[in-house]
């Protein structure tokens, strides 16, 4: 199977992705049409659960390990500024524009072409493909729902756009929402405990607290408050304010550890949304790490998330396109970027030894 074939199919999978909004669980349209072309055009034994997809290269062997090749078939809403049609294809030169090009339409079609090329060789390990859903809302009905379904997985490569070099480690997400409590009285009258003056002084501690662990790859545990409400009208103090914490961890910590940490140095009542998206990490020495090296691939630490924060097993993620183009108006996709993706991913895979 050569590369311009495999271009060449990439490319169209994609551009009939992009005319289909597939927005987080909402994705029903888009994996049908990736369905179709896999299990129809291409011949692969497909396996549905919900939104996800996935398929096994043929002579599956339970004594070898497993590599699983994953990306997500789910977009964020679009944003506003865009000045081409976020679903639809658009070609200008070598740009391929459309809501979910770069993150994760490319990946999904670069691994899937992979994938195909590589059914029809004999590697030393199993490989697995999954395109699945709900990952920009960390959903429960995504990933998380379909690995019990799969074979023991013992390493997986995630497509996510990353100039296609190596993230090796990524840092996790924890979101508290955080409650201060006053007492209501009168503007005009000295009475009364303002909640927002409670918020102000934990607000402060969030902004300047410095962790003591620090990440050679992630660097430090990032804290940003996001959003803040209080008050009812003008001349009533508040007695109560909320305001919400993006915390993002390095794997020198759990959520469950920050969570533990945070709560005796702030006033107000902590609540944390969830503890599983952690971050991750792989082992530097790991084959698939030594191999993307002598590639001449530079590994890296990233401070978004993906569906490796669900993943118990090492993984790495790399991808075509560019990080910055993500949730972005005007999101695009170079061409070349599909077929060097093609081509770096069959090096990568091609004779891998786990």
């Amino acid at each position: 199977m050569d590369i311009v074939n495999l271009e060449n199919e990439a490319v169209l999978l994609l551009e009939r992705l992009l005319e289909i909004p597939r927005t987080s669980r909402d994705e029903g349209k888009a994996a049908d049409l990736l369905q179709d072309f896999m299990a129809g055009r291409y011949g692969l034994e497909t396996r549905r659960h919900g939104c996800n997809l996935w398929a096994l290269a043929p002579n599956y062997d339970p004594s070898r390990k497993t590599l699983l090749l994953n990306a997500h078939i789910d977009t964020v809403k679009p944003v506003a500024g865009w000045t081409f049609e976020p679903f639809s294809a658009t070609r200008v030169g070598d740009r391929i524009y459309g809501l979910g090009s770069n993150d994760d339409g490319a990946s999904l079609v670069t691994l899937l072409q992979a994938f195909r090329h590589l059914c029809n060789t004999t590697q030393a390990y199993n490989l697995a493909f999954l395109a699945s859903c709900e990952e920009e809302v960390s959903g429960k009905g995504g990933l998380e729902s379909v690995l019990p379904l799969l074979p023991p997985v013992d390493t997986a490569l995630v497509g996510e756009p990353t100039c296609m070099q190596p993230a090796v480690a990524e840092k996790g997400l924890m979101v508290l929402d955080v409650t201060e409590h006053g007492k209501s009285g009168h503007a005009a009258r000295d009475e009364g405990d303002n909640a927002i003056y409670k918020a102000v002084r934990d607000i402060e501690w969030f902004r300047s607290h410095r962790w003591d662990r620090q990440s050679p790859l992630l660097g430090d545990v990032k804290m940003t408050v996001t959003m803040v409400n209080a008050g009812t009208q003008h001349n009533v103090i508040p007695d109560t304010c909320t305001f919400t914490v993006d915390i993002r961890s390095n794997e020198c910590y759990t959520n469950r550890e920050l969570f533990s940490l945070v709560c005796p140095c702030i006033e107000g009542e902590a609540k944390a949304r969830s503890f599983r998206l952690n971050s991750s990490k792989i082992d530097p020495s790991h084959p698939i790490v030594r191999r993307l090296t002598a590639m001449g691939k530079v590994p890296f630490g990233s401070p978004t998330l993906s569906d490796q924060a669900l993943m118990p097993f090492p993984s790495l993620k790399m991808g075509p396109g560019d990080s910055s183009r993500s949730h972005t108006a005007d999101e695009y996709v170079c061409i070349p970027e599909i077929r060097g993706a093609i081509e770096d991913y069959i090096t990568l895979l091609d004779g891998l030894r786990l």
